[in-house]
C-alpha cells in the first residue's frame, strides 16, 4: 500500500468514527424545506391561506356551526407546520374573556403522548429501559400483588395497557398499592386503567431524579417552545397548556422527535414502536397513541374488542392522543397535518369517538384534494 492510499484510508476511519460519534441528542440533522417550525421564544407562527393549497372552504362555516355546537373551545389545523385554521369560541374555565391563543386548557388523558414520549427520552439518555421491571422503579409492595406477580409488571406494560391489574376495582385512578390488585399475568389482558400510567410519571421522576415537570421541561418543554405544566387532581396527573402548546408537540411527532433540523428523540427503534401496533390484543393502540386503520379496536371501559377503526372518515395513518371530553391531538404523517380539538364534552361518553369521526368527516373535504 503506497503512501497515498494509507493517507485515504486513514481519513476514511477517521470520518466514519467521527460521524459515528456525532448522532446525540439536539442534532442537526437535514431539515426539508418545505416543513415550517415555529420559533420557541416568540408568539410568531406562520400561516397558509388554503386557497393557495388548494382546499376548498364551502363546507368551512358547516365545521365550525358544528365544532361550536358541540363544547369546542379551540380549533387549530396545521400544514406543513403553518397554521391554516385557528379558530376559538366561548370563555375561559374562570368566564374571565374569551378563550383565545393564550387560554390555558386541559388535556385529560391526550396528555398521555407527552408521557409516552417522555419514557422515550429517559431510555434513550439510559435512565430506564422499558424493558425493566416497574418495581425497580417504584420498588417491591407497589402492588398489592404477590411478588413474584408483580415482577412480571414492565414498564412496557404499563405504557400498553398490558398490566393484568384488576380493572373491577371501585377507582381505575386510585394509585395506592390497596387499588392495584391480580387479575391476570402482565402482557395477557389489555384494559384502559388509568393508575398504572400515572405511575409511569414516578417512574420517570425516580429514574433520573427530577420532579416530573422539571424533567418534562428541560428535555421536551424548552426544546420546543410549549409551556405548559403538570397539576394534580385527585389521584391523576393532567397536563394543561395553551392549544397552541399542543400544536407544537403535534408537530414534533409529525416530524419523528425532530424540531427545526434538531432531533429531540434519537431512539428511532422507540419512536416507530410507540406509533405502531404495540400488542395483538388491541391493535389500535401503540405506547399511550391510539391507531387508526386497524382491524379492530378496544375503547376506553370495554374489556372486549369491536371490529372497527377508531376513525373510520379520517386518513388510515391518523395516530391521537384522545383525552376525556373530546381534547384531541391528531396526526396524520401521510398529508403532513396537525389537528387539535380543545374543549368541553360534546356528548356523555368518556371519550367522544363519535364526535372525533364526525369532525373528521366534515374537515375530510375541506382538505383532501379532488
Amino acid at each position: 500500500m503506497n503512501r497515498i492510499s494509507v493517507i485515504i484510508l486513514i481519513s476514511l476511519i477517521f470520518f466514519t468514527t467521527f460521524m459515528g460519534s456525532c448522532k446525540k441528542e439536539d442534532d442537526q440533522v437535514p431539515q426539508d424545506a418545505s416543513k415550517y417550525f415555529p420559533p420557541i421564544n416568540s408568539s410568531d407562527w406562520q400561516t397558509a391561506s388554503p386557497e393557495t393549497l388548494g382546499w376548498n372552504t364551502s363546507n368551512l362555516d358547516s365545521l365550525y356551526n358544528y365544532l361550536s355546537e358541540n363544547g369546542t373551545r379551540a380549533f387549530i389545523v396545521l400544514k406543513d407546520g403553518k397554521i391554516v385554521f385557528e379558530h376559538y369560541w366561548g370563555k375561559t374555565i374562570i368566564n374571565i374573556g374569551s378563550f383565545n391563543q393564550n387560554s390555558v386548557w386541559y388535556w385529560a388523558s391526550a396528555g398521555k403522548t407527552i408521557t409516552a414520549f417522555l419514557v422515550g427520552i429517559a431510555q434513550q439518555e439510559g435512565l430506564l429501559n422499558i424493558n425493566n421491571k416497574t418495581s425497580d422503579y417504584l420498588g417491591v409492595g407497589w402492588t398489592l400483588m404477590d411478588p413474584e406477580k408483580e415482577a412480571l409488571i414492565l414498564i412496557r406494560n404499563q405504557l400498553t395497557m398490558t398490566t393484568g391489574l384488576d380493572y373491577q376495582v371501585s377507582d381505575l385512578d386510585c394509585t395506592e398499592p390497596s387499588c392495584l390488585i391480580y387479575k391476570a399475568d402482565a402482557g395477557t389482558q389489555w384494559f384502559y386503567h388509568n393508575a398504572p400510567y400515572t405511575l409511569l410519571k414516578d417512574v420517570v421522576s425516580n429514574a433520573s431524579g427530577m420532579s416530573y415537570n422539571a424533567f418534562t421541561n428541560e428535555k421536551l418543554g424548552s426544546k420546543i417552545g410549549m409551556t405548559g405544566e403538570w397539576r394534580t387532581n385527585g389521584s391523576n396527573n393532567v397536563y394543561w397548556s395553551t392549544a397552541r402548546d399542543m400544536a407544537r408537540f403535534g408537530l414534533l411527532i409529525l416530524n419523528q422527535g425532530s424540531w427545526d433540523g434538531k432531533q429531540i428523540m434519537t431512539d428511532n427503534d422507540y419512536f416507530e414502536a410507540m406509533t405502531h401496533s404495540s400488542q395483538s390484543l388491541n391493535p389500535s393502540y401503540g405506547y399511550l397513541w391510539w391507531l387508526n386503520g386497524q382491524s379492530s379496536i378496544r375503547y376506553p371501559g370495554l374489556p372486549i374488542s369491536i371490529k372497527a377503526e377508531l376513525a373510520s372518515n379520517a386518513p388510515k395513518d391518523l395516530i391521537a392522543g384522545a383525552g376525556k371530553n373530546g381534547q384531541f391531538v391528531d396526526v396524520v404523517p401521510s398529508m403532513n397535518l396537525v389537528v387539535i380539538r380543545m374543549g368541553e364534552a360534546p356528548d356523555g361518553s368518556a371519550v367522544p369517538i363519535q364526535f372525533h369521526n364526525e369532525m373528521w368527516k366534515q374537515l375530510m373535504p375541506i382538505i383532501a384534494k379532488e
